[in-house]
């Protein structure tokens, strides 16, 4: 892999179209990905994604990268562009969720690259991987999620685990990328081992392979039995917070509608629990509770007692008194 030379500021060079092609299927394809490799020269990308769109490239030049090379391609859509052809660089799901936008924009910047440089460039947008396995087991990420990937190729495993055991702790949903390959075995096993440290061990755990390809494969499982499911580098493993259920083979999170309202009498609508008020924030949104933690602080619980029982930091709690008794 060589570096890219300089770029200079030349008008109207090519552009470069950082193109996300969705989960696989061209019926999940954006119109903006399908016009974006019409108008391509040139077409850029993994040889696995290359096969996906293979109906689209009937005249065009077409060059296929292996896994690992990504700055190859970035640096191969940059040579193109500035030779004055359209590039279309392509990514499963979303380019710039684990896909080529960010490798694209580092090549760039060392390249010397502006908006004013000549070459253009647009990303198109398309559904990544934790909205299309979403979709086909229900609706998991229905309330606060993440995602988190496992390939320690270019991130120190520490970094990752340290990612992982704060999202578990925070009660986050989480989708987990790359989740174990031929070489790469036991990361799936460390995260289920921190994981299980703060959720219990019947969570809700999907596991979707290829989501809507040829090979199509959806399991539901728990935390506790995940490893024991069928994984690979083409599987995402969405993982439930503490509220997650499965019901008719649908795992779905609340997004907290029973925290403040309740069926009426009949079941023909809902009406807001008592203290709370529809349209407004919870009783225990941010104000409320820190009337309560104020006053449970004026009842002589110290800061301390008050940290564990709410799960956050001591030094957080302390400052917030502090301003609230500031404020006073």
């Amino acid at each position: 892999m060589n570096a890219p030379e300089r770029l200079d500021a030349t008008p109207s060079l090519g552009k470069i179209m950082l193109v996300g092609i969705g989960p696989g299927s061209v019926e999940h394809m954006t119109g903006r990905a399908r016009d974006a490799i019409a108008e391509a020269d040139t077409v850029i990308g993994y040889v696995t994604y290359i096969k996906l769109v293979a109906d689209l490239l009937a005249g065009k030049e077409v060059i296929r990268k292996s896994m690992t090379e990504e700055l190859d391609r970035a640096i191969e859509a940059l040579d193109r562009a500035r030779q004055g052809k359209k590039v279309a660089l392509i990514s499963s799901g979303d380019a710039g969720v684990y896909g080529m936008a960010g490798p694209t924009y580092e090549v760039l910047f060392q390249a010397g690259w502006t908006p004013d440089s000549g070459v253009e460039v647009e990303i198109v947008p398309g559904a990544s991987a934790l909205n299309s396995c979403a979709a086909l087991v229900g609706a998991p990420l229905t309330h606060d999620f993440c995602a988190i990937s496992l390939s320690d190729l270019l991130t120190p495993w520490p970094v990752i685990a340290r990612r992982l055991d704060a999202v578990a702790y925070a009660d986050f949903v989480v989708a987990l990328y790359n989740p174990k390959s031929g070489r790469r075995t036991r990361q799936i096993v460390e995260a289920q081992r921190l994981f299980l440290r703060h959720r219990r061990a019947d969570t809700p755990v999907a596991i979707v392979k290829s989501a809507y390809r040829r090979r199509e494969q959806i399991q539901f499982t728990t935390l506790e039995k995940m490893c024991e499911a069928d994984i690979g580098m083409l599987s995402t493993v969405l993982i439930g917070n503490s509220s997650t259920f499965v019901r008719e083979g649908r795992m779905v999170t609340p997004r907290g509608y029973a925290n403040k309202y309740e069926s009426s009498e009949g079941g023909q609508g809902f009406e807001a629990r008592e203290g709370e008020k529809a349209g407004r924030s919870l009783s225990t949104g941010l104000l409320g509770w820190l009337d309560g933690l104020h006053a449970e602080h004026a009842a002589g619980a110290d800061v301390a007692e008050l940290a564990q029982r709410h799960r956050l930091p001591v030094d957080y709690l302390c400052a917030v008194l502090a301003t609230e008794e500031s404020d006073a």
